[in-house]
């Protein structure tokens, strides 16, 4: 498996893996799917990096990196991963989040924070932890899921290495 940056002609199953994960209302904030090749590559295009997991010249999987938040708090990056549902499980999240460690000084950043993972996210809560993540808070009910139910979110915190 490569970690490169997204190609123009990887942005169809980028965006296609993107949606699989809002559409299934579990980790994601966003309600609603990249509709457009031209959305979609307008999302990629305004993060700071879009790396894609490729393997067998197939995406199995992309992180988005960009900062947390504006002007003096912009040295701390934040990340989302997606990983298509038959990936899950097999590396590419772990490479994707290694990958997004590797990278945070070179793209400016001194730290990388995730802001609401879901706290039922057991795979995700696990991987976070054993690369050296630390939970630094929970915010109760912060997370309305695809079936109305509000689930607890975890802010997790790395240091760039």
């Amino acid at each position: 498996m490569e970690i490169r940056e997204l190609r123009p002609e990887d942005t169809d199953e980028a965006a296609a893996i993107w949606n699989e994960v809002v559409r299934a209302g579990r980790a994601f904030p966003q309600r609603e799917p990249l509709a457009t090749q031209e959305e979609a590559r307008a999302f990629f295009d305004a993060q700071t990096r879009t790396a894609v997991a490729v393997e067998r010249d197939h995406v199995r999987g992309l992180s988005i990196l960009h900062p947390n938040n504006v002007g003096r708090c912009a040295h701390i990056a934040n990340a989302s991963y997606a990983v298509a549902e038959d990936a899950r499980g097999c590396g590419v999240g772990r490479a994707l989040v290694t990958d997004s460690l590797d990278r945070l000084r070179a793209c400016g950043f001194t730290g990388l924070q995730f802001n609401a993972v879901v706290a039922n996210n057991a795979p995700a809560i696990a991987l976070y932890e054993d690369l050296g993540f630390a939970r630094v808070g929970t915010i109760p009910a912060g997370f309305m899921d695809a079936d109305g139910i509000y689930q607890d979110i975890h802010i997790f915190y790395h240091p760039a290495p």
